[in-house]
């Protein structure tokens, strides 16, 4: 891995979005056909949780960060019948999110030329920062409509409100209103400061049997109710390897619309080295040290030992340790 490479990746995508999401549109009860009318309105369409992206030649391997990829938007003209979000405004123009789901796959992508549906995360490193942090955001509000559809108190079938940030249960008597939410996850790189004999730093990281060959990516897990932002770090760190870990950092974040988290990256200091896998989560954890690290291939290739995709804050929390050790 070239210092060029680490400093490129450890830019995390899908955030720093620069999009006024406030707009005196969302008040209207009219909305959806305000925005439509606007003679600037662009929708950006998902269907089955996959964004539209030209250039893209297809392939069973993610894009290359060299490669020319944008995204496409729609007349909203295309996207009649469908409903809409409005994920914000670019100067006065709306930029909104239309669910084609229910579309057959031929109709949907029938809609560009020299475009088609592809997941996000096969593309993201290959698009332009805002236009991979839009598409985020957009697929995230998709997911959260098509899962919000009736309301958790009575079961009724809710209204798209102020421009799909929130969904109201039409029975006045029930009076359920839902907001978008995100599920908050940590997700951590645990490293030995020089505990093993041989004065070497290592860190630990594991690999999930779903995952494809050789990769190996930090740890992480969902915040329970009732935790700290620490105590979830701790104590998944210890159900996944069995290792105790102290003075805990907090790095960065990023939103991962997959389907709809906020990943809180930490670093931690390894207690213990003994390595016990007390669920079935994991197949495998490991320490390893920068050299191997620095000798590996990235999610997808062919080698004995590979990174995360290059989009993920598990590679950014992966790639500041080795930075740190230069």
């Amino acid at each position: 891995m070239t210092e060029d490479q680490v400093t490129a990746s450890t830019k995390l995508p899908y955030s720093g979005l620069r999009l006024r999401r406030t707009s005196e549109l969302r008040e209207r009860n009219d909305w959806p056909n305000a925005c439509r009318a606007h003679p600037q309105a662009r929708v950006i369409p998902v269907w089955n949780g996959q964004n539209l992206i030209a250039g893209w030649q297809g392939g069973r391997g993610d894009a290359r960060p060299d490669q020319i990829l944008a995204m496409k938007t729609l007349d909203p003209a295309l996207t009649a019948g469908s409903e809409l979000v409005l994920l914000g405004v670019d100067g006065d123009a709306p930029i909104l999110a239309a669910d084609l789901s229910a579309w057959p796959e031929d109709q949907a992508r029938s809609l560009a030329d020299e475009a088609d549906f592809v997941d996000l995360r096969k593309v993201g490193p290959a698009l332009e920062a805002q236009e991979a942090a839009l598409l985020s955001y957009a697929r995230g509000m998709v997911h959260w409509h098509l899962t919000h559809r009736h309301c958790g108190r009575c079961g009724t079938l809710t209204d798209n409100e102020r421009g799909g940030m929130l969904r109201r249960c039409p029975d006045r008597d029930c009076g359920g209103v839902a907001f978008p939410r995100i599920d908050p996850a940590v997700i951590v790189l645990v490293k030995d400061d020089e505990l093993h004999d041989d004065g070497v730093s290592r860190c630990l990281l594991g690999r999930a049997a779903s995952w494809p060959k050789g990769v190996y990516s930090t740890l992480a897990g969902f915040v329970e109710p009732g935790e700290t932002l620490e105590e979830t770090v701790a104590r998944e760190v210890r159900e996944e390897s069995g290792i105790g870990i102290q003075d805990v950092d907090y790095r960065a974040s990023q939103p991962w619309p997959f389907p709809s988290s906020l990943m809180l990256g930490f670093h931690a200091r390894a207690r213990t080295l003994d390595i016990q896998r007390h669920d079935e989560e994991l197949e495998d954890a490991r320490w390893f040290t920068a050299d191997a690290l620095r000798n590996s291939g990235t999610w997808g290739e062919d080698r004995e030992l590979c990174l995360p995709r290059h989009d993920s804050i598990a590679r950014y929390l992966i790639e500041l340790w080795l930075r740190e050790q230069d």
